[in-house]
């Protein structure tokens, strides 16, 4: 059948989308102010590699404890309100790191951080998949886009922060402000009405009113499609945990330019998440993964083989760039695997990918003790090879356009 030509989206659509941005970028800003000041806080606290990918560990701990609610919480408040306020109350929580007198405080407060992530992640992506159903066109690898631009933001704060030696309470005070402003302005213009008024009454995944179970063929996709968004995450991980400790400590870098490593990494998945869906729409999900997949182990393998603070930069540059796409094409095919309660795939391979998060502080850590941490960073490259074999689990075509 000949495709159905796209109506131009209204200006609902067109606000809507804008705001949904907006709570991605605050999203990525607020957590990632933090991150180049983990050598500052490791010093702080006098802390071992170990000990400190322990505390880490607590956000993800948070987010899987947490992440099976956010369906709940999406259904008794809608997504715009978990989204918005979420963000608010994720700022206020940041402010407790500042004032940890010991690892477990630290943590303790990072947990916190990590169970309102997870809540928030699930409500501003099924908000972003509702505005998607209005445009009838892929647009969540571009709001996945604006969320690496709030990271790559994120992280320039905090590297200047750390370059200028603000007292990391100021520094948190100001990016609390800021972000909670911007979410809340944005609260105003998203989606009104339940979170399902956009699917069409007899379209994917299942029918309105139709018993919706999970079959065997669900749960192992689910289970592959869980495991993609978590080699994405530990990636990411890699960049934001490790990525700043890696260059100031085995490359002696100052502190400035160690923070550039989760930047490196984060602007290079920006440009990938948002050219993504042009490039998808042509060659495929699947082709995409896979190349994207080899292209970071690759390029991590041999940014650790030639240990140098620019070859560094281009690894977690590539890095960043290989799995750009990978959790929003995860989380797209959860969505619309048929047979499923609404929100139901997105929720479980969201709570699955928190896994990745979850084990590579802790496992990078463990190794960089025993070995050294260029040698723990090698889960870069795991991730990468791993994602090149589970790949196919995506489907290879263009999405076609809804009907009218």
């Amino acid at each position: 059948m000949p495709a159905v030509p796209l109506t131009a989206p209204t200006r609902q659509a067109r606000r809507a989308r804008a705001a949904v941005a907006a709570l991605f970028l605050t999203n990525g800003a607020v957590f990632f102010n933090i991150v180049p000041r983990y050598p500052q806080i490791k010093a702080d606290l006098d802390l071992s590699n170990a000990v400190f990918g322990t505390a880490l560990a607590a956000a993800p701990i948070g987010a899987l404890l947490a992440g099976l609610l956010a369906g709940a919480a999406i259904r008794r408040f809608r997504s715009a309100r978990v989204a918005s306020f979420g963000i608010v109350v994720t700022t206020v929580v940041t402010l407790f790191v500042p004032f940890a007198p010991n690892w477990i405080a630290f943590g303790g407060a990072l947990f916190v951080v990590g169970a309102l992530d997870a809540i928030v992640d699930v409500a501003q992506n099924a908000h972003g998949l509702r505005v998607q159903r209005l445009y009838g066109r892929s647009i969540v690898n571009s709001l996945h886009g604006v969320w690496s631009v709030g990271a790559v933001l994120g992280g320039l704060m905090g590297s200047a922060a750390a370059g200028l030696d603000l007292p990391l309470a100021l520094h948190l005070s100001i990016s609390a402000a800021l972000f909670s402003v911007v979410a809340l302005v944005a609260y105003r213009f998203l989606l009104p009405g339940p979170e399902d008024a956009e699917r069409p009454a007899d379209g994917a995944p299942a029918q309105r009113g139709e018993r919706r179970s999970f079959t065997g063929s669900a749960v192992r996709m689910l289970a592959a499609l869980g495991v993609l968004a978590a080699c994405g995450a530990l990636v990411e991980d890699a960049g934001a945990s490790w990525g700043a400790l890696y260059l100031s400590g085995d490359l002696r870098a100052d502190a400035a330019s160690a923070g550039l490593a989760v930047v490196a990494l984060q602007v290079a998945m920006t440009v990938g998440r948002l050219t993504g869906d042009r490039v998808v729409d042509r060659f495929g999900q699947r082709t995409v993964a896979r190349a994207g997949g080899a292209l970071a182990a690759v390029g991590m393998g041999a940014a650790l083989a030639v240990p140098s603070v620019p070859a560094a930069l281009a690894g977690f540059a590539l890095a960043g760039l290989g799995v750009a796409t990978l959790v929003p094409a995860a989380m797209h095919t959860a969505d619309e695997l048929p047979g499923l309660p609404d929100g139901a795939g997105l929720t479980i391979v969201s709570w699955l990918l928190r896994g990745g998060f979850l084990l590579s502080p802790p496992l990078v850590g463990f190794v960089a003790d025993l070995s050294s941490l260029r040698v723990g960073l090698l889960s870069v490259v795991l991730a990468g090879a791993v994602t090149v074999v589970l790949a196919r689990v995506l489907v290879n075509r263009t999405p076609e356009p809804p009907g009218p």
